[in-house]
């Protein structure tokens, strides 16, 4: 990302969710995906003349949800509203939205105040057929019906994000949140999360937003952040060339970096908003508002102040664990299979020690192990999918604690367990891992060690610590890390004579 200097960038999101109702949001045609095209669809849906829509309750009482966990205020009485345009993928020739009377308005989740939920239907699918997959350059477009219909929560944000990163992270943060309240599987390869970026680019310190261009459609957060990322470079390099940004709507195209022009100078008034005659205001019960609140779980900002106060982790460990639902989830497994274990043996991790395990080892090794050559970032991975279970995790952290295996060895095991599951114990055994209580062994490898590196033996009696390293590491690999390193140090100065 390149900005002027004396600028800063300033960025907001438009978060469509769709919701797991039955059915659609004004029809009784069951949601469907990866089924045959144009096969769940009906008179309501594909717009035939005299139909009147008829509002999902359900889809009303998710949205609910998802309002009250972002902190927003319902509105008593919200209104529809039809959103006027002519697309394939649009058989009424309007979207039915809400415009000015959302179903709530305010709240705030992390850093990132929230501007407005509300409720709609989403268009139909277009398959462009052409080499782009885009409707430019494609001589053909074909439409399915099967998704024109489903409920949509959308989620806009006032523009308090100011990098790419900030942006792609805060999303994950919505993705979680909205998962775990189980309205919807969040799920962006099959399009029921999709993101929208307005961009802008201001002096900074300024009060004024800069001209908004807006990205549509991003379906990963990779793509978000890389899409923000190169459209503040195009709105830099404009600014420092003289020019001016005008509104305009993006395509970015993940495969080549580039953004695409769809329109400009798209306005609220360019949709002839009107109210919807043939559907009632919206004014949810209290029964409603009552159920909504009463299913909220806990949501990521409250399990990371859990983390932090009632098990003592660092903040960026807690929010790694509160923000990322799987990994929270496995680490809650192994941490309660770590409390079982310790019942029987008297001896149990810290929670700090277990959580270190879970983000940094196990999913380094399985990001290690998902890496593909041509990878430019890490993979995404699961650990509750992997061959680690959480108890096998719980074991081998526990067997590191008892001091049965080193760290090193224990590495070892784990990258044995990534690739082929198992026992911990068993696979100590198997391979020989089980930390070296023999002291008089010990001392003989230590001894061949510093003799097999007279110099770097010479530089430590000189004063040079650092020069230990190789003889530390002769005495590891002679052992296969089945000592601890901190005791061969302290072993190898003390033959030296060195304090």
């Amino acid at each position: 990302m390149t900005v002027p200097e004396g600028y800063e960038a300033v960025i907001g999101l438009e978060i469509h969710v769709q919701l797991s109702t039955r059915t659609k949001m004004f029809c009784g045609c069951e949601l469907s995906f990866g089924e045959q095209p144009n096969v769940h669809t009906c008179p309501v849906c594909l717009a035939h003349p005299g139909v009147l829509p008829v509002i999902n309750e359900q889809a009303v009482r998710y949205a609910l949800q998802i309002a009250l966990a972002l902190d927003s205020e319902v509105a008593p009485r919200s209104i529809f509203h039809r959103k006027n345009y002519f697309y394939p993928d649009n058989p009424k020739g309007y979207q039915i939205s809400q415009y000015d009377i959302p179903l709530a308005r305010g709240g705030q989740l992390g850093d990132v105040r929230i501007h407005r939920v509300h409720l709609e239907e989403d268009a139909a699918k277009l398959t462009h057929v052409g080499e782009s997959g885009r409707i430019h350059g494609s001589a053909t477009s074909l439409v399915d019906f099967n998704r024109g219909g489903t409920p949509l929560v959308e989620i806009v944000t006032e523009p308090d994000l100011r990098d790419p990163a900030q942006a792609r992270e805060w999303a994950q943060l919505l993705r979680t949140t909205v998962k775990q309240l189980g309205v919807s599987d969040v799920n962006m390869e099959e399009g029921s999360l999709r993101c929208d970026a307005n961009v802008s680019v201001r002096r900074a310190g300024a009060e004024e937003l800069g001209t908004k261009t807006e990205l549509k459609n991003m379906n990963s957060f990779r793509f978000l952040e890389r899409g923000i990322a190169a459209e503040l470079e195009r709105q830099g390099a404009l600014i420092e060339a003289g020019g001016q940004v005008e509104q305009e709507t993006f395509h970015f195209d993940p495969r080549t970096g580039s953004l695409t022009p769809l329109r400009s100078k798209e306005y609220a008034h360019d949709y002839r908003y009107f109210p919807e005659p043939d559907l009632v205001p919206l004014a949810p019960t209290e029964e409603m508002l009552r159920s909504a609140s009463e299913t909220l779980p806990e949501l990521p900002a409250e399990r990371r102040e859990r983390y932090q106060a009632e098990l003592g982790l660092p903040e960026v460990t807690a929010r790694q664990l509160a923000f990322d639902a799987g990994l929270g989830e496995y680490f809650e497994c192994a941490l309660d299979a770590s409390r079982k274990s310790a019942a029987a043996v008297g001896s149990q991790p810290e929670p700090t020690t277990i959580a270190n395990w879970v983000t940094g080892e196990l999913v380094g090794r399985l990001r290690e192990a998902h890496r593909s050559a041509d990878a430019a970032e890490p993979a995404d991975v699961d650990p509750a999918s992997s061959k680690v279970s959480p108890e096998a995790l719980a074991a081998l952290v526990g067997m590191v604690q008892s001091k049965r295996v080193t760290t090193g060895a224990a590495r070892q095991v784990l990258a044995v367990l990534v690739a082929d599951g198992g026992d911990p114990a068993e696979v100590v055994e198997r391979e020989g891992l089980a930390q070296m209580s023999d002291a008089g062994e010990l001392d003989a490898i230590v001894e061949r060690a510093i003799d097999a590196e007279p110099g770097a033996a010479e530089k430590v009696r000189a004063g040079n610590s650092k020069a230990i390293g190789p003889i530390v590491g002769a005495v590891m690999r002679e052992t296969k890390g089945r000592v601890d390193g901190g005791e061969v140090t302290k072993l190898i100065r003390e033959k030296l004579g060195v304090e």
